[in-house]
């Protein structure tokens, strides 16, 4: 019998964190791996956020936080939502967490009991399934498709919703598929959000600013549902600050305060430090932001061009994010040397072994015909790295 708990062995290993960890074992080994499964910006955190850490350490930034923040952080991020996305929120209805991970957590242990149902249009961030078991609620997955840039439309989501449809969670731009969903398609979702009130809508914004259209629309921009609407952001990726461990939630006052109690049981306040480098990126403002985005703009185009010259893949060309997810179920019944190729995972290990570059098998993400390949990575290792993997699949046969 284990003595470990039914909560743990239930609990799937994270797909993107197993990948770099067989590429890091090869490259312990002198081999040359591309790492093209994490969802981390190359780029340093801009010197200004860097010296006011510094700062924070010398002027003795060194004792607990308040739990749900720096009061002074809580309101820069109030600002931001009001300055970026015309969004009113009271410092009082802002959560800081230790990453935009820790307030995903907070909002689905503080809403879903055992039984409920959670909307979840796949692809889907690897995390957000094993989130809701953990708080004993049931995953309802709605499919979509390459041929619909993976989203999903206002009929899909009516038909997935029942008598015990809690809440619906989905992230936009998205992390695997790079899909952003336009004014008018949240607003086809807060039509059917209208007809059902006790709904509620976890929206992931963490890739805000690496969005490759007009400008990035929240779905609380819709007033008939902003009460609802628990949206999170951090500064990982806008400002390459993945280490620094903050993230954010603007909530109602009533969720705020619950997430707030809970955090208070198991983490308490966020890195003081880390909350000053924060505070320091908003004040800094989106130069270095926007600089990163062109850079990802044009590894984006790269990538696409290369993708879409192999043979067997079907790609399409995502508008956010730093991700291709491009469907590969052509390949599979195919082998080489005596690897066949018998799924999505098969193939993620046969493109590390063979090619030496590391991808994450979509099954992890809820679409068992496709695999991630981040781009952020260096134009000259992208290029290299597609070159490999057309290599290494024009091999299979």
């Amino acid at each position: 019998m284990s003595i470990l708990s039914t909560r743990i062995n239930n609990l799937s290993e994270s797909q993107t964190i197993k990948m770099a960890k067989l590429g890091r074992a090869l490259s312990a080994k002198g081999i040359d791996v591309i790492n093209l499964s994490f969802g981390e910006p190359d780029f340093f955190t801009p010197e200004a956020v860097k010296e006011a850490a510094k700062k924070a350490i010398d002027e003795n930034y060194s004792y607990y936080t308040p739990v749900s923040g720096y009061p002074d952080l809580r309101k820069a991020v109030a600002e931001k939502l009001k300055r970026e996305n015309e969004l009113d929120y009271t410092f009082e209805q802002i959560v800081v967490s230790t990453g935009a991970k820790q307030s995903l957590s907070n909002a689905i242990l503080c809403l879903i009991n055992p039984g409920d149902e959670v909307i979840v249009p796949t692809p889907y961030w690897v995390s957000y399934s094993e989130m809701i078991k953990l708080a004993e609620g049931e995953s309802v997955f709605i499919h979509a498709t390459v041929e619909n840039d993976f989203k999903i439309t206002a009929e899909q989501l009516e038909a997935a919703i029942t008598p015990k449809t809690k809440m619906f969670m989905f992230s936009s731009p998205c992390n695997p598929t790079g899909s952003v969903y336009s004014h008018e398609e949240l607003a086809a979702l807060v039509a059917v959000f209208e007809r059902y009130p006790n709904i509620m809508i976890l929206s992931d914004e963490i890739y805000e600013h690496i969005n490759f259209v007009d400008k990035h629309y929240s779905i609380a921009s819709f007033p008939s549902v902003k009460d609802r609407v628990i949206l999170i952001n951090g500064f990982s990726k806008a400002y390459a600050m993945t280490g620094w461990r903050v993230g954010y939630m603007a909530a109602s006052k009533e969720i705020a305060a619950a997430c707030d109690k809970l955090q208070g049981q198991i983490t308490s306040g966020t890195s003081s430090i880390s909350q000053r480098a924060a505070l320091a990126a908003y004040e800094e403002g989106l130069a270095s932001v926007n600089e990163m985005k062109e850079a990802f703009r044009k590894r984006r185009t790269i990538v696409y061009d290369l993708l879409k010259e192999i043979p067997g893949i079907k790609v399409n060309l995502p508008d956010g994010a730093f991700y291709f997810f491009p469907e590969v179920k052509s390949y599979f019944g195919k082998s080489h040397n005596g690897t066949v190729i018998n799924d999505a995972e098969a193939l993620c290990l046969y493109l590390l072994d063979e090619a030496h570059v590391s991808t994450v098998t979509g099954e992890a993400f809820g679409n068992e015909n496709c695999i991630r390949i981040s781009y952020a990575a260096s134009e000259e290792q992208l290029k290299d790295a597609m070159n490999r993997i057309a290599n290494a699949l024009a091999n299979l046969n």
